[in-house]
């Protein structure tokens, strides 16, 4: 349907017109809240704003959301979540349907954003300054004391989007962390969301996505010499994903 023209520019007049005015508002007000109620009651009351505000703007586009194996996911469990990124839109896939409390890791420049800046700082989610390298470092190592009691921690492997959907090379920074930490991997695919909005444009349209949840990847037994094949055995899963469920 995206090759369709008319349906095509059709809808990008209610992009503009009903979707983006809803991101802003939803973005502020949920912002908002989610700040309140993690100051006045605990940060992971304030990740519920983060769910509500990633669900109405996917329902909003529309993009229609199938998970797969929730049951690999033990709530009590910590994880360190590693994801391929294909879009933005990754964004709301996981916020809104990966059922644990998680943290982010985020560029710096995103604390800037009026409301959704200062509402993810005080949820506890992680600024990474990468011009920075002992900046960096002393980020990760204040996100450590958080993620425990299943809270879980989220990471990009890639370091950027796929402009093409196609696994790149993985970087070595959530496979330490997880070394750093004896805490699994939970390998998460995600497939769609290229097709709804495609890296490094504003061509937003509807479709589907789907988020394939694999089975946690112990790391014991895996130091650095190792860490290579930790990588590989993690990009693999991943790869799976693409390979069973890509329709």
């Amino acid at each position: 349907m995206r090759n369709n023209k008319i349906l095509f520019n059709l809808y990008q007049v209610y992009k503009y017109i009903v979707y983006l005015p809803f991101l802003a508002i939803s973005t502020t007000v949920c912002g908002i809240v989610a700040a309140v109620l993690a100051i006045a009651v605990h940060p992971k009351i304030g990740t519920v704003m983060g769910i509500i505000w990633a669900r109405l703007n996917a329902y909003m586009t529309p993009m229609f959301v199938k998970v797969i194996g929730k049951k690999n996911i033990d709530k009590n469990q910590s994880y360190i979540i590693i994801s391929n990124h294909q879009s933005q839109f990754d964004i709301f896939l996981l916020y809104g349907w990966i059922p644990v409390d998680f943290k982010w890791v985020m560029k710096i420049e995103l604390r800037q954003i009026p409301f959704l800046g200062y509402s993810c700082y005080k949820i506890g989610h992680v600024f990474i300054d990468r011009s920075n390298s002992q900046a960096a470092i002393d980020s990760i190592n204040e996100a450590k004391k958080s993620i425990t009691g299943g809270t879980s921690i989220i990471f990009f492997p890639e370091g950027h989007r796929s402009s093409d959907g196609r696994l790149l090379e993985f970087k070595k920074g959530a496979f330490k962390f997880a070394l750093d930490m004896n805490l699994p991997l939970l390998p998460v695919t995600i497939i769609g969301t290229k097709d709804v909005l495609p890296s490094n444009t504003m061509a937003l349209f509807p479709g589907k996505a789907k988020l394939i949840i694999h089975p946690p990847i112990e790391v014991t037994g895996y130091n650095e010499d190792n860490i290579q094949v930790l990588m590989d055995k993690a990009k693999d899963a991943i790869q799976k994903g693409f390979d069973e469920h890509h329709s």
